[in-house]
Formats: structure tokens, sequence, C-alpha cells
């Protein structure tokens, strides 16, 4: 699959079923366990609504018209600072490894600038190798506890970038 036909774009209301059903694929593929992570938030099912806020935003990547990656920005909840989560980074099986979860990265993390973030934390799963691999070839750094409470108490890596 070659990804020249990809398309990174802002979320719509109606990518919302694709988008939800692209995540759960990935978790369940990933062996994600459903509780404590994001396969059990309400929001997977309103992407573009629990986006649609001044300081967010969710990304797709589309090629020939169909949803292959999504990624966003938000606030990190029940934080204080200035601070935003990297949040619901999947790509489907046959798009890793070619670039695009750079790509998806490098769009939110332009747009945590842009909305005066000076930080992006992130939560992951331990043997999520390949996507620690590259968060760390993009900046981020392992820190030793959470930030914030995301609810996400089945994610026990934490990590961190300074953009500000």
């Amino acid at each position: 699959m070659e990804m020249r036909s990809v398309i990174i774009r802002e979320i719509r209301p109606g990518d919302n079923v694709e988008v939800a059903g692209l995540i759960r694929v990935v978790l369940v593929e990933m062996g994600v366990p459903k509780v404590g992570t994001a396969y059990a938030d309400k929001a997977l099912d309103q992407m573009f609504e629990n986006y649609d806020l001044p300081r967010a935003t969710y990304f797709v990547a589309e090629e020939n018209g169909k949803i292959i990656g999504c990624a966003g920005i938000a606030q990190l909840e029940n934080y204080e600072g200035n601070v935003c989560e990297l949040q619901k980074m999947y790509l489907v099986e046959e798009a890793r490894g070619l670039g695009l979860g750079t790509k998806m990265m490098q769009a939110c993390l332009e747009r945590a600038g842009e909305l005066g973030f000076q930080k992006v934390y992130l939560e992951t799963m331990p043997y999520m190798e390949t996507a620690q691999k590259l968060y760390l070839k993009n900046g981020f750094e392992y820190i030793d506890a959470p930030m914030g409470n995301t609810g996400h108490y089945s994610c026990p890596v934490w990590m961190i970038k300074d953009i500000g």
C-alpha cells in the first residue's frame, strides 16, 4: 500500500462510526484490556463531538475514501498546567511501518503548538514497543508517574515532550 494518496484532515461528524470501528478493531487486535483503556471510553462513538472544543483537534488519515488512521490532542484531563495529551492514535495494520504514524503525530504536535500548549503527554501500554519507538524518535521521554487523571489505569507507560 502506497502512502501517496493519504490525506490527513480534521474529523467530520460523518466519520464517527468508521473511526470508532477502526479504534476498537486495533485495540482488540493488540490484546488491549477492554476496561481501563480507550476501548471503554464512551467518547469513541462521538469522536467529532468530543473534539469539537476550542483547544482540541482530532485528525483522520484517509486513503481512497477509507479511514486508515486517527489521532488527536486535547487538554490533559484533571490537570492544571498548559499540557495537552496525544490521544487515541491508531493505524490499521496495513498502514503501519510506512511513516504515516510520524505524519499523524507531526500534525498533532503542530496543532498543539498553534493552540499554545507547552507540553504534550501520552499514555501507552508496555508491549506497544513499536509505538514507543515512534514516540522516542519524535522527542518524547519517559516519565515515572502519570500526570492528570485520564481514567486509563491500564496504561502504565507515560511519556512527555516539551514543545513550548
